[in-house]
């Protein structure tokens, strides 16, 4: 999605709004622009379709400079990459204004400003907010007041940062649904969507709160809460490096990717959630007269990409009453599949240079389907280009090979995907309310299961002698069984498989002893009592199993049943992604006391490019 950069200084800050924009390129984008107050006072903008580099180029046959100014990157919600649908915005007499968001009332605001004789230039919901905002310029006289009374009269998410060529010596920002910061400097100060935008020029940020509206000036930052109370946010000295590809205070990189896992999924939420709603705009213009029209889905992905899909399948059959197909890429290209009528086709990959999924996609387009959506983690990804609907993953980069918060961020694009089919399939606000509440808790949750890991530390020790592994799930979470055994045995080594605890009787049995250890998690769901009675059927057998449990599950350690007590009152649209953690981090506690390369196992790539 979209990023922001701002700044007020007594300096040209062309370069750190350009050093910005090249900072926030892993959100995805598909133009970028910028508007500077330069020395004849007067707005200068640039806009470009396309990469940063190509605003570099721009700026280098255009030069300009300036001491207060914005610039943006945006991936189309509302009108199509293009030129004119760029940020910044301008209104009448040199107002600028760039937006991180969806804005749902802008047809309505619109229509009454055409009546009031603006003229609009693009097809964006931002133009609406810039006009609105010189609007009632017209009746307070004051930009920090019109903005106030503009934000008052939007519905949805939105950050945004406005500039005016008759207050040259302020920034005005609000909040709602999308984060903004405020980085402090020494009589100069700076303001992005995000903390990495600030970093090669400070440490010190004020993070606005939901409702915020704020003056910023060189010296000085003013900041009124939703209700119009002048408040001060307190001021956080960011730990992180200008580098967020090393590895900092964590051993291996999927030790650090692990616990970055909560921020990856708020990110991914940031700007597509607010107020219990999806912003479902956030896939595409098109999406939602494409999921207005959706009666199938079909997912294609491989290897962990095909774990979060089949997950996804239990949730949009269940929540969303919607026939779902899921297949493993190199198959689906060679079983000449029938498409019912009116079928989504998904994919799903972290590099979005997947061979195999990328020959499904092409198969697709010519197979008849209602539209293709990509879930991936890599904005400039031939998968994001070639797909017309797209929901990035923001799960930044991830070094190490065996994926971690690509797969549990994958795992919230796809709870996004069921709220918006759900909302076209009878699910009332009460119901999408509730949806989206469970997807916003997630962060905090996984928060808590993280506190888990001395535990599962020592539980490694009982794992770093054996040879093979069994992972047991029945429903939404025997997908999370076959992504255990799969981390296991990537980095590990030892010979792991998932099962649905309930095929135990079909084969599996005759694998159980007390060398082989049984993993299963067991949250507190409607399959609950079931699990139970397969993990009997393991200890009949003599084998040792290691529950991760729901507390109030009833389900006790005792001799040759170790149980690891999970976060309370995690829900059925929760737990996949909750009860993924603790198997991440047995696999990498594990691999370490074996003493295996973890960020680069034997064998593997961290994107197959090849069939």
């Amino acid at each position: 999605m979209c990023g922001i950069v701002a700044a007020v200084a007594d300096r040209n800050i062309v370069p750190v709004l350009m050093e910005g924009l090249r900072r926030l390129e892993y959100r995805g984008y598909d133009s970028a622009g910028l508007a500077v107050l330069n020395g004849s006072e007067h707005l200068t903008r640039l806009r470009t379709v396309g990469k940063v580099r190509m605003l570099d180029e721009a700026l280098a046959h255009n030069p300009t400079s300036g001491k207060i100014g914005v610039a943006h990157t945006r991936w189309a919600t509302h009108g199509a990459p293009s030129e004119r649908n760029a940020h910044p915005h301008i209104s009448r007499d040199g107002l600028a204004i760039v937006h991180n968001g969806i804005i749902e009332n802008h047809d309505e605001l619109r229509a009454d400003l055409q009546q009031r004789g603006y003229t609009f230039t693009s097809e964006t919901d931002t133009e609406v907010i810039a006009h609105r905002i010189h609007y009632h310029l017209q009746t307070v006289k004051d930009l920090f007041k019109a903005v106030r009374a503009t934000v008052a009269e939007l519905e949805g998410a939105y950050a945004l940062v406005v500039v005016s060529e008759h207050e040259p010596d302020r920034l005005i920002l609000a909040r709602q649904g999308c984060p903004v910061v405020v980085g402090l400097g020494v009589k100069e100060n700076f303001v992005a969507s995000d903390v990495a935008a600030l970093l090669p020029v400070t440490r010190r940020f004020v993070f606005l709160e939901e409702g915020d509206v704020a003056e910023v000036r060189r010296e000085s930052l003013k900041v009124l809460d939703r209700d119009g109370n002048s408040v001060e946010r307190p001021v956080r000295e960011s730990e992180l490096s200008a580098d967020a590809a090393e590895r900092g205070q964590y051993q291996h990189y999927m030790l650090k990717e692990i616990h970055e896992q909560p921020r990856a999924i708020a990110d991914t939420l940031s700007e597509r959630v607010a107020n219990g709603r999806l912003l479902e705009a956030a896939f595409g213009p098109a999406a939602t007269e494409v999921f207005r029209q959706t009666q199938h889905v079909q997912i294609v992905a491989c290897g962990t990409s095909y774990h979060a899909a089949s997950v996804a399948r239990y949730f949009i059959e269940q929540v969303c009453k919607l026939p779902c197909t899921v297949d493993i890429a190199s198959e689906y290209r060679y079983r000449n599949p029938l498409v019912p009528p009116h079928s989504l086709f998904v994919t799903i990959s972290q590099s979005g240079e997947t061979a195999d999924t990328l020959a499904a996609l092409r198969l697709a387009r010519q197979s008849g389907y209602l539209s293709s959506l990509a879930i991936c983690n890599v904005p400039e990804s031939s998968l994001v280009r070639e797909s017309e609907l797209v929901m990035l993953t923001r799960a930044g980069p991830e070094i190490g090979v065996a994926s971690t918060k690509a797969f549990t961020t994958q795992l919230t694009a796809l709870g996004m995907l069921v709220v918006a089919l759900a909302r076209h399939r009878g699910a009332d606000a009460e119901r999408e309310r509730g949806l989206v509440t469970r997807l916003v808790e997630l962060p905090g949750m996984m928060e808590k299961t993280l506190e888990l890991d001395p535990v599962i530390h020592r539980l490694a020790e009982r794992f770093a002698d054996k040879h093979h592994a069994l992972f047991l799930g029945r429903g939404a979470l025997y997908p999370i069984a076959l992504e255990g055994a799969l981390k296991l045995k990537e980095i590990s080594y030892i010979h792991a498989e998932g099962y649905p605890a309930g095929e135990l009787k079909h084969g599996p049995l005759a694998l159980v002893d007390a060398d082989m250890p049984v993993v299963a998690v067991a949250p507190n769901n409607d399959l609950l009592e079931k699990l139970k009675s397969n993990l009997m059927e393991v200890r009949a057998r003599g084998g040792e199993l290691f529950v991760f449990a729901d507390p109030e599950a009833g389900i006790q350690s005792s001799d040759g049943v170790t149980v690891i007590e999970m976060p309370r009152h995690v829900t059925y649209f929760q737990a996949p992604a909750v009860y993924t953690i603790p198997l991440q981090l047995l696999a990498y506690h594990a691999a370490i006391l074996r003493g295996t390369d973890v960020d680069q196992p034997r064998n593997l790539a961290k994107s197959v490019t090849v069939e």
